[in-house]
């Protein structure tokens, strides 16, 4: 029996912060099928056509959005209130994913729909840990519930 591989999507300008994600995916060998964009622009267009309806089918959502917030053309922010904008798309859990870590900038992200905040780390063995803790309880079905406590995704909490 074959493993539907898990359908990412990472929109990141950083050409190391890709290359990085997908060794940590590699890493922890959960199959994926991981698609990087670098600007805000390339985003909305993919998700723009998955939107439309392909035919009389439509297709479908990737498994998760890893959205960094300070990305040329357009940037997370604005591509999240695009996103919360279409009833398909809002169904995409969206983790904002960022090096900054501003209370102001965290608070909005939570109020416009990101589902989860990760604050990158510096450490390669630090990013692999929170990324696989993300995309193993998006993946097995067990997010906590989006509420504030929860939006912060840490290696510190469970």
């Amino acid at each position: 029996m074959s493993i539907k591989p898990l359908n990412i999507l990472l929109a990141d300008d950083d050409m190391d912060d890709c290359t990085f994600f997908k060794q940590a995916l590699i890493d922890f060998n959960i199959p994926t099928l991981l698609t990087t964009l670098q600007n805000g622009e390339q985003l909305m267009q993919l998700l723009s056509s998955i939107n439309k309806l392909n035919g009389l089918k439509s297709l479908p959502l990737p498994d998760m959005l890893f959205l960094d917030l300070n990305m040329p053309r357009k940037n997370g922010s604005e591509c999240l209130s695009e996103i919360q904008q279409s009833n398909k798309l809002k169904k995409l859990p969206v983790i904002v994913f960022s090096t900054s870590y501003e209370k102001e900038v965290v608070n909005n992200l939570y109020q416009n729909g990101a589902h989860y905040f990760i604050r990158k780390p510096a450490e390669f063995s630090q990013l692999k840990k929170i990324i696989r803790k993300t995309v193993s309880f998006i993946a097995n079905g067990n997010t906590p519930e989006r509420t504030r406590e929860n939006f912060v995704i840490s290696l510190q909490k469970g």
